[in-house]
């Protein structure tokens, strides 16, 4: 119900907005255009408005209770409308950075992702972080009949390089870095400019000064691997 009266007001802001365009042959692609932004738009407003009435919980969901009936609509407003659009990489990532805020995750002052960002309302970013392409920062666990959120919280000067993958209820400190390729795992906590890498993801020093840090870096045969790692692009 709620999909259809968003593209039935689409299609009416759309008309409205053809009627007054000068050029008749421009008319079908503005009319176009404008029924996918007012799609959007509607469906944005009617997507808060529900998680406002009906807050998804933290923690695990019952089988059969009204949160899975909840999660239940709100999955198919990202199976239906977002997720296609940020797994399609067509938006430019400073646009992503609206699109995630309007899908409700807490961005810090020049934080994007080009990753994904999955459940947004679970995802806090602070400032001046990045998510490299195709990571995954991810706050929900289904396993079997399991089902359950748990937010990930992410400091300031943060980076998640490429491909990585976050997992639920993961903590990370002011800046960190996240390896290219590495998983962390549930319930992680990284603490401030500690350097992560590896599948599962572990502990592989600290940043230094080369790294824009000062802090204690690793020693003996570790020192090497540390580097390697580190300083891969993100």
């Amino acid at each position: 119900m709620m999909f259809g009266a968003a593209a039935s007001l689409s299609w009416l802001t759309a008309r409205l907005a053809a009627d007054a365009l000068p050029l008749a042959e421009y008319r079908p692609f503005f009319m176009i255009l404008a029924v996918i932004v007012g799609l959007y738009a509607y469906a944005l407003m009617a997507f808060r408005l529900f998680l406002r009435l009906r807050p998804l919980p933290i923690g695990e969901i019952a089988e059969n209770s009204s949160e899975e009936f909840t999660y239940h609509v709100y999955l198919l407003f990202f199976l239906i409308l977002f997720y296609p659009v940020m797994r399609s990489g067509a938006m430019p990532v400073p646009f992503m950075r609206l699109f995630y805020q309007a899908l409700g995750a807490r961005l810090g002052p020049n934080t994007y992702s080009s990753g994904l960002l999955l459940d947004p309302p679970f995802v806090q970013l602070g400032a001046n972080c990045i998510v490299g392409q195709y990571a995954l920062v991810v706050p929900h666990v289904i396993e079997g009949r399991r089902l359950a959120h748990y937010p990930i919280t992410i400091g300031d000067n943060v980076t998640i390089g490429a491909g990585a993958c976050v997992l639920a209820g993961v903590t990370i400190g002011d800046n960190a870095i996240v390896s290219t390729g590495a998983v962390v795992t549930k319930g992680t906590h990284i603490s401030a400019g500690e350097v992560w890498g590896g599948v599962p993801a572990k502990r592989l020093g600290a940043r230094d000064s080369t790294l824009g840090s000062s802090s204690q870096t690793p020693h003996g045969d570790d020192r090497h691997e540390y580097r390697r790692k580190s300083l891969q692009p993100h």
